[in-house]
């Protein structure tokens, strides 16, 4: 079923209000009505997801939303109010624009209304009323982007005109992936067909469709420059690596044997480690060899670095591959690869964290080799992990936000 847009009247675009980078930027700022001395007994959960940068994340709750820094870990701020509370709460870095959807029990704002709040100001600077509930809404500072369970919005975020819409396969998970780069325009969300994802380089006007797994696509999420790509499907045994301008698979890594539901996906900022978080209880860290050109590219703006990407990958994958540095293991009877199933000649992972399972966690790359994992269940934690030598990280750092209470290992 199509959707129709409407945007309140006397909006304003972000633009024309102004965007003030602050971590405690929303601090003087106040919902109305509120509701004084929420209970944390009495809050649930209802989303948690990472800024652009992965600095800060923000927890959506049954009353309202708050926002915690990540380095060091703090509260930044909170609002609370009496109409219900917000299951998507996205950030645009550290600013005072947030976007919000209300859940199904908020009788302000609806789970098929979005809401633009500048903090600074107290209010809503633009709603956007669809026709069925909105899954995702993803921000870059030039972009906005709707997700519905059969199709994709893209608004221009300095004006708020509709710039494009996708359809899509079901997507009831609100899956899509934008870049952050300033140089690039590059956004992932699946495609029409079972396991495909589609690619569009905006900058470019390039479209690529990749068929990344046989089963529907779990977990998608991009490199920060939007050159690489990572997917997992529902089996949640293998988590693939692409080139988002030719799409081409350059590593493949595995999970394990079971099927398991792929929460998170992160790759580091230097796309040397990828983290993945499942239904498992078990954050897994995997060494990537596909990092050496992404960091070339950085260097070079969109036009020239995609073109030198594109010609490079069409002609050798060499470039985008590093040799492998032996960090994620392999199974012995690997040298027996075409006889034996597939299993016994991917990579393992090389780092490991272990966590209460059938609890949905997301994963982010921190400082100096450190994960950044936040849980449904209000937990907070910070683990390091051995460059060298992999094997079980260490918790350095855990916090039960909902309660801010720390526990640091002695």
């Amino acid at each position: 079923m199509s959707s129709t847009v409407s945007t309140s009247r006397g909006m304003h675009s972000p633009a024309r209000l102004g965007m003030h980078e602050s971590p405690d930027s929303g601090a003087s700022g106040s919902f109305s009505p509120l509701e004084p001395d929420v209970n944390d007994s009495e809050t649930e959960l209802l989303s948690v997801s990472w800024n652009q940068d992965y600095g800060c994340f923000s927890a959506g709750t049954s009353n309202g939303f708050r926002i915690y820094n990540c380095e060091p870990f703090k509260e930044t701020f909170r609002r609370d109010l009496k109409s219900g509370g917000f299951k998507i709460v996205e950030m645009l870095f550290r600013c005072n624009i947030l976007v919000l959807v209300g859940s199904g029990d908020n009788s302000q704002y609806p789970p098929n209304k979005v809401m633009i709040w500048d903090d600074h100001q107290s209010r809503c600077i633009g709603e956007f009323s669809f026709r069925s509930e909105v899954r995702a809404v993803k921000l870059r500072r030039d972009r906005m982007v709707v997700v519905l369970e059969h199709k994709i919005y893209g608004y221009n975020f300095t004006d708020l005109k509709l710039l494009h819409q996708i359809e899509t396969v079901a997507n009831p998970r609100g899956l899509c992936s934008l870049s952050h780069h300033p140089n690039t325009s590059v956004l992932a969300c699946p495609g029409l067909q079972r396991g495909q994802v589609r690619i569009e380089h905006f900058g470019l006007n390039l479209t690529k469709l990749i068929n990344a797994h046989d089963s529907h696509i779990a977990c998608l999420t991009l490199t920060m420059d939007g050159l690489l790509l990572a997917t997992a499907s529902i089996k949640g045994t293998l988590i693939r690596i692409f080139n988002t301008m030719d799409g081409t698979r350059l590593q493949e890594v595995r999970r394990g044997v079971d099927r398991a539901e792929i929460y998170s996906i992160a790759l580091s900022p230097n796309v040397q480690w990828l983290a993945a978080s499942s239904d498992k209880g078990t954050v897994h860290i995997f060494s990537l060899r596909v990092r050496v050109f992404g960091e070339v590219l950085s260097a070079h703006n969109s036009a020239q670095g995609a073109a030198m990407f594109q010609q490079n990958s069409s002609n050798s994958l060499d470039p985008l591959i590093s040799p492998s540095t032996g960090a994620n293991s392999s199974s012995s009877l690997s040298f027996m690869g075409g006889v034996l199933p597939k299993y016994f000649s991917s990579e393992r992972s090389f780092a490991r964290f272990h966590l209460p399972e059938d609890t949905q966690f997301i994963t982010a790359f921190g400082s100096q080799n450190t994960v950044i994992i936040v849980g449904m269940d209000g937990s907070f934690y910070k683990c390091s992990f051995d460059a060298v030598n992999g094997g079980e990280m260490v918790q350095q750092e855990y916090v039960r936000f909902l309660k801010t209470e720390s526990r640091r290992p002695s």
